[in-house]
């Protein structure tokens, strides 16, 4: 009784607070602001010093955009109302830029990087999200929607960003744009340009600025984007998993922050790009920190679980876009964005947030600050300016396997990203060195597509080859790739043995499995079991005919067991189907040494055996066990 009283006592202060904030908030558009600076008079664009030491910025100046918890907004504010200092209009001014760089007015291309193996296993839904076992709310695949969202069903929050202008045209201090400058521009038929799931390590426990950047970086390199022409109009979203705290952020005070990699105020350092500048968002999981960071702001119940996660990533996505290296792009004179100027305004008030509906489905969005209109603008019509050809591209299927002496061909297709459809020129390249690639043909009008063949000599060794295809299109230029694994000649009697294929192609699963980046050999093994807790057996399973000639079966495991043999095993059984006896070919061991052991028995040439690799875990949360197996082979 005395636990459920205390409860219901911190939810009504809870409410009262919330409901102060709300109506005194320096960041809504319904009163001038105080500057949170030591001189309000600062000029548009320069990095200015934040003196409200409950500011998220407050002696960390590269948490640009940084979206307060509502919580701090109410600290925020009383030190405001207690050191009163000159206010502010909320006016935008262009910065600019830096590097040539101020808003994102070419197509907007999203990188959504889920970093590090804390978020679990990987699977994807039905609509070709990924999503992961630690993610149980959906915020992954809800993100990626989302993005896919954007420029569909004639969806206007993005029509407040494209007033914003940056180029030769616009003098530093401007805060308008004339119609031939080049404006932020309209994401037509969504942003989402790539996803991937970084589980090449944990992420760092409280992640520096440097380290975000890098991974940043890191992200750039995977998708091919090795020039700064290809970054120009690119954002990396940084997306952490939960239970992790990058750049401390839970006791921070705020949600979230933007910034690109050449900050030299980042905590650890500017972060060295060989692909020009890149820009990139820390997103936490905001989950972990409820109501206080948007959980329900404007939907009730399981409806609004993921309000926050969606609005705070919105604000710094619209926050990049018109200042992407900040603040070479659009701030007010006291150094807020366009979204710190509309931040946690309560839903049903002017400028405040609500559901924008999409082409995909309904999001919870919070306003941003449009000059043209003088107010937060949940919606606003799309503003004209030049608008650069951009275009995408993109590889079917992204995987080939392809025995010595063969050939196999992909689908390059390409669509008009903003502007007409020009001129595409298509090159490939083969890394390593090995098979060879031509393209049929070698140039296409956006929109069209192009036929890749690979070629493998009959004696290109066997292993895993990317091939890369770059399209170019005036200053625009996009790269894809095609995974090519080379097979061994004689078959081998294994199927897919070193999982190059990037997934279980030949072999039956059970339980949780998933393929790993952790590698014997080449780029992947196969998993069973998952670094969260899982019920039992999780099997990798395949039957197979042992060649003539051979003798031996053979595979190697690496296995994560911080328990006992008594809870948690690998194993693994090899069934000779010809005699019907199964042998245990790996007797049931508990190792946590991260070494890779070789396994080794005995088959009968022409036998037909069934073999099981099996990870076992009693499902504890303390101590998640899971083995990795690769290089199944027999000779």
């Amino acid at each position: 009784m005395q636990k459920r009283v205390i409860q219901v006592f911190t939810m009504a202060v809870f409410l009262l607070m919330l409901t102060a904030i709300t109506a005194i908030t320096p960041l809504s558009a319904s009163a001038a602001r105080v500057s949170t600076t030591n001189n309000a008079a600062t000029s548009a664009g320069s990095t200015s010093v934040v003196t409200n030491p409950y500011s998220p910025a407050y002696q960390h100046n590269y948490r640009h955009g940084a979206m307060p918890t509502i919580t701090q907004l109410g600290k925020i504010t009383s030190y405001q109302q207690a050191h009163p200092a000159a206010t502010s209009s909320n006016t935008l001014y262009y910065g600019g830029g830096i590097d040539g760089i101020g808003v994102t007015s070419g197509h907007e291309k999203v990188y959504l990087v889920f970093w590090g193996t804390q978020w679990g296993t990987q699977s994807t839904d039905s609509n070709g999200n990924l999503t992961f076992s630690s993610d149980s709310a959906g915020g992954a695949p809800k993100l990626q929607n989302m993005f896919k969202g954007l420029g569909t069903g004639n969806e206007l929050w993005s029509g407040t960003m494209t007033q914003y202008c940056d180029g030769s045209g616009v003098l530093s201090g401007a805060s308008t744009c004339a119609s031939s400058t080049a404006h932020v521009s309209y994401p037509t038929g969504g942003a989402l340009s790539g996803v991937w799931y970084d589980n090449s390590s944990a992420e760092p426990s409280a992640a520096s600025g440097n380290q975000l950047a890098n991974e940043a970086i890191s992200a750039a390199g995977h998708f091919g984007n090795t020039t700064a022409a290809s970054n120009r109009y690119a954002q990396y979203v940084i997306l952490s998993a939960t239970g992790t705290n990058p750049d401390n952020y839970q006791t921070g005070g705020f949600c979230a922050w933007h910034d690109y990699n050449g900050d030299t105020t980042l905590s650890g350092g500017a972060a060295s790009s060989p692909y020009g500048d890149i820009a990139f968002t820390n997103m936490p999981y905001t989950l972990d920190q409820g109501t206080s960071c948007g959980q329900n702001f404007v939907n009730s119940g399981s409806a609004g679980t993921l309000d926050g996660y969606t609005m705070v990533e919105g604000h710094e996505y619209s926050e990049t876009i018109t200042d992407q290296n900040p603040a070479g792009g659009w701030t007010s004179t006291t150094g807020y964005e366009n979204a710190d100027e509309c931040a946690w305004i309560s839903p049903g008030t002017a400028g405040g947030a609500g559901n924008i509906t999409t082409g995909n489905g309904s999001y919870a969005m919070q306003g941003s600050w449009s000059n043209d209109t003088n107010a937060c603008n949940l919606t606003h019509a799309i503003v004209g300016g030049t608008t650069t050809n951009d275009f995408s591209i993109s590889a079917s299927p992204t995987s080939l396997s392809i025995a010595p002496g063969s050939s196999k061909t992909a689908t390059l297709s390409t669509a008009v990203a903003s502007g007409s459809a020009g001129t595409v020129s298509l090159t490939a390249s083969v890394s390593p060195s090995g098979p060879t690639a031509s393209l049929s043909p070698t140039s296409v009008t956006a929109g069209s597509s192009s036929t890749l063949t690979v070629n493998v000599g009959s004696s290109v060794a066997t292993g895993t080859y990317t091939v890369t295809v770059t399209g170019t299109e005036g200053s625009a230029i996009h790269s894809t790739s095609v995974t090519v694994t080379v097979t061994s000649s004689t078959g081998g009697g294994i199927t897919n043995g070193g999982f190059e294929t990037g997934n279980f192609s030949g072999w039956t699963t059970s339980g949780t499995t998933s393929i790993s980046s952790t590698a014997h050999s080449g780029s992947h093994s196969g998993q069973a079991g998952s670094t969260s807790p899982t019920n039992g057996d999780s099997t990798i399973k395949q039957t197979f005919t042992a060649p003539s000639g051979t003798s031996t079966l053979s595979f190697w495991y690496r296995m994560t067991c911080p328990d006992t043999l008594t809870y948690d095993w690998a194993t693994a059984t090899l069934k000779d189907n010809a005699s019907t006896t199964t042998t245990t070919i790996l007797a049931k061991t508990c190792t946590n040494n991260a070494t890779w052991v070789k396994v080794t028995a005995s088959v009968t040439a022409g036998h037909t055996y069934s073999l099981a690799l099996i990870s076992h875990d009693d499902n504890y949360p303390g101590d998640p066990t899971y083995t990795v197996f690769d290089d199944v082979s027999v000779s």
